[in-house]
């Protein structure tokens, strides 16, 4: 079965960058604009790993955080974000158990890298 990624960010065009770059490479991706939208998907379609922008729509980033890992502790949290950061407030972001932390300035390959990092790469485990 495809690993199920679930991209959260209020910005379409990089959801639809994750969305078709990912599901080239054999993983299943649900994308969200909101984080009540995220949120419903969260609950009925339960993701192996959430990508999540620190600053979305109707939501903190932390606050958002702290919903999926109660609803889900353990999963696999990659905060994709553009918002800028001081020391303190990716050291906080790091004690809530954030998996990665990446800029979205950060290179697609870089991206994809710390994906398969996280999850695996489904193409070498023949998923796709």
């Amino acid at each position: 079965m495809k690993k199920h990624i679930l991209s959260v960010d209020d910005e379409q065009d990089i959801r639809e960058l994750l969305q078709e770059s990912l599901t080239m490479r054999g993983y299943r991706v649900t994308t969200a604009g909101t984080a009540v939208e995220a949120k419903k998907i969260a609950k009925s379609d339960r993701p192996d790993l959430i990508i999540l922008d620190f600053q979305i729509a109707e939501s903190d980033g932390s606050i958002l955080i702290d919903e999926f890992r109660k609803l889900y502790p353990g999963l696999p949290l990659m905060l994709l974000t553009g918002a800028v950061f001081g020391e303190g407030a990716v050291r906080e972001a790091i004690e809530k158990r954030v998996a990665s932390y990446l800029d979205k300035t950060a290179s697609l390959a870089d991206i994809i890298s710390e994906i398969h990092r996280l999850i695996g790469d489904p193409e070498a485990e023949g998923s796709k």
